[in-house]
């Protein structure tokens, strides 16, 4: 027989879908037979599978340990290279700066991403065990592009994970950007679309009028710098979709600089030649916390910021001087 105590991070969610991961090469069929038959209890109790586990309750899984051990699978963590800044941590969340040409995600298995990343540095600095892993992963709460660079949020915790998840959901937490665009841009405004993506590309279109498959986009952008050529521009997302910067402002004639999907082919060629940039200068420089409540408190209107990538801040430095 195997006791287990539900800790923090294995709180607050179905018990069927915490024992997929404690039993992770069990077909589902075993696990809901097990529980049928009281082979797998919850606190001295049969149960159906749907319960929502809480802090302190005991599974008991009445299996011989062949039967465990052919159907729990560990695999050991491999440890990779930090290339993130941290910008601020506590116990439930990791906020970092990802530098441009990172992936968020993985795209295919082989992939080191800022995922990974963040794992390792959780494994190395003793915050969370291979063990914790097998039924708690860590993992970001936004996405940006893989060469866009900025501000990342991550949840260390179960409860981290799903709290800043939903802030970014329902929009309550402000994304600011900052990027440089073609031509001369002189007043405040905000723009409104729809945006639709071509899964086959990876690519996306923006038009005034609705279209089939389409998602409305909204934008607000401040000048902080400019010239008869390129502007610095500060961006609020008030919808956060696929490219929507990127997109919107090349929609509005005023591509990012650096953009090789959005962008103008021969301002990006003089660019690479004059600084070797081969990425969108495009970069989440700000975020602030709405109001929280309960142990989220000390986040309330906190602002964090990240410092544009050195590449971003010569480039800005030679253009509007």
């Amino acid at each position: 027989m195997k006791i287990l105590k539900v800790e923090r991070n294995e709180a607050g969610q179905r018990l069927d879908k915490l024992l997929m991961k404690q039993l992770n090469k069990a077909p589902k069929s075993f696990i809901y037979k097990m529980l049928r038959k009281k082979n797998i209890t919850l606190n001295g109790k049969k149960a159906e599978g749907s319960e929502i586990t809480q802090i302190n309750d005991e599974i008991k899984f009445f299996l011989s340990d062949e039967t465990i051990e052919k159907f729990s699978k560990q695999t050991a963590t491999t440890v990779v290279e930090r290339e993130f800044d941290i910008v601020y941590e506590d116990s439930n969340i990791l906020v970092v700066n990802k530098p441009a040409g990172l992936l968020s995600q993985k795209s295919v298995p082989e992939d080191i991403s800022l995922v990974e990343q963040v794992i390792s540095y959780l494994l190395t600095s003793g915050q969370i065990t291979n063990e914790e892993l097998q039924t708690f992963k860590p993992s970001i709460c936004n996405r940006l592009d893989r060469n866009t660079s900025g501000l990342v949020v991550t949840g260390k915790s179960l409860i981290g994970l799903q709290t800043m998840s939903r802030l970014f959901r329902d929009r309550s937490l402000h994304k600011y950007y900052l990027c440089i665009v073609k031509g001369k841009m002189e007043r405040t405004g905000q723009v409104s679309g729809y945006l639709k993506k071509d899964v086959k590309t990876n690519q996306v279109t923006v038009s005034k009028e609705k279209t089939e498959d389409s998602d409305f986009i909204q934008t607000e952008y401040e000048p902080l710098k400019y010239n008869q050529d390129y502007t610095l521009l500060r961006v609020k997302l008030i919808t956060g979709k696929t490219h929507q910067i990127r997109a919107h402002l090349s929609s509005m004639g005023h591509p990012v600089i650096g953009d090789s999907k959005y962008g103008s082919g021969n301002v990006n060629k003089w660019f690479r030649k004059e600084f070797g940039l081969g990425h969108q200068l495009l970069h989440s420089y700000q975020i602030i916390f709405p109001k929280m409540t309960e142990e989220f408190q000390h986040l309330s209107h906190m602002e964090l910021t990240a410092r544009e990538p050195e590449l971003f801040q010569k480039i800005e430095k030679q253009l509007f001087t």
